[in-house]
């Protein structure tokens, strides 16, 4: 059985749904913080000496970059994990009576009401179809809460502390470039924050994540800058010619009019109705518009941002890069990520950055 998650736009865009457990599991993991007594062994060191040139160390964090950190937060998660579940093994052997006890088994009741309210489920097929799937995806869950409930058990007895933490982060200092602003350059000084997109028109996930944006944009309008540049994946074969043509509708005060109707229609392929858009876009002269796209006069423009979202560790789409954004100097300092997600996930990463900011104001 699977589900579409909200991943980002790479080869392969499904996941198995008995995958879900194990990631979830992982990331409510790193939620977990425990503090050291002077009893306990020295911490776990992510940021070891790894050489030494004439005497003088170099780091871990020295030779950091954004593809080295994506993949050792991804190890991360999986120690965190695999830590987990031996913590959960020592303890129930060490302290059976805080581990005893069945699960509740999955009733049909259940399996029933899974069904009906997931809708992504409901279209793949008939509850007879998919129920053998539903009950054992709702095992799962209940045998990940179970063992989730041991570990933090054992936690809050003091019994076992937890060493292990996450990398140091990374910051990345990405130019806003050419970027397509949502709000004009002479808009309020007030936006300390900047939420950049990296994005490809025939990228689902891209198409997904528009109304999140849109959302964000109402709700941070007066402390947030958004802007857009592309990221026109190779396998898709009008991502480049669709983001040129934003880009001779940009000439003409139109990008995110047009941006907005190909993100909205709902076939994979729309070129042959890129000049239709256009005048549903406003673009006033349509003879401009049709000799700037047809003689691809964006193509370099479109190449560079591709080449510059690659250089900042952009991997798959959506890609974004969130931080603090000087405004002067035209500068994001924060960090990258692939995926569509979701509201309340973006707004913690900006409140996060809206915090540094008014931390920095007051001092």
């Amino acid at each position: 059985m699977f589900i579409l998650l909200r991943s980002p736009c790479l080869k392969i865009d499904w996941i198995n749904i008995r995958t879900l457990v194990c990631i979830g599991g992982a990331l409510s993991f790193l939620l977990v913080t425990v503090p050291l007594t002077s009893a306990d062994p020295d911490p776990f060191d992510n940021n070891p000496v790894i050489a030494t040139v004439d005497g003088k160390p170099i780091l871990m964090d020295d030779i950091e970059n954004p593809r080295i950190h994506e993949l050792r937060v991804q190890l991360h998660q999986l120690q965190l994990q695999a830590l987990r579940g031996k913590i959960i093994q020592e303890f129930a052997g060490a302290h059976p009576k805080w581990t005893g006890g069945k699960l509740r088994p999955v009733t049909q009741a259940d399996v029933v009401a899974f069904y009906e309210n997931t809708p992504s489920v409901r279209e793949m097929g008939s509850l007879k179809k998919m129920q053998s799937q539903i009950r054992s995806y709702l095992e799962r869950i209940a045998q990940s809460a179970d063992a989730d409930k041991k570990y933090q058990a054992a936690l809050a007895s003091g019994w076992a502390k937890v060493l292990l933490t996450l990398p140091n982060d990374f910051k990345v200092v990405a130019p806003v470039g050419t970027a397509a602003l949502w709000f004009t350059k002479n808009a309020s000084n007030s936006r300390k924050v900047f939420v950049l997109e990296f994005s490809d028109f025939q990228c689902p996930f891209c198409k997904r994540v528009q109304s999140t944006l849109d959302k964000l944009r109402k709700r941070y309008g007066r402390d947030v800058q958004f802007g857009y540049r592309h990221f026109p994946l190779p396998f898709h074969k009008e991502a480049q010619t669709l983001a040129e043509a934003t880009e001779c509708a940009r000439d003409q005060g139109r990008f995110w009019q047009l941006q907005k109707l190909f993100y909205k229609d709902p076939l994979p392929t729309i070129k042959p109705k890129v000049l239709d858009y256009a005048k549903k876009a406003g673009v006033a002269n349509m003879q401009e518009f049709k000799k700037c796209w047809e003689s691809e006069k964006y193509r370099v423009k479109v190449l560079a941002d591709y080449d510059d979202g690659s250089r900042l560790g952009i991997q798959a789409t959506p890609g974004f890069v969130i931080g603090s954004y000087d405004k002067e100097k035209s500068t994001i300092t924060g960090e990258t990520f692939s995926g569509a997600l979701s509201e309340a996930q973006f707004g913690r990463l900006i409140a996060k950055y809206l915090t540094q900011a008014q931390a920095s104001s007051a001092q």
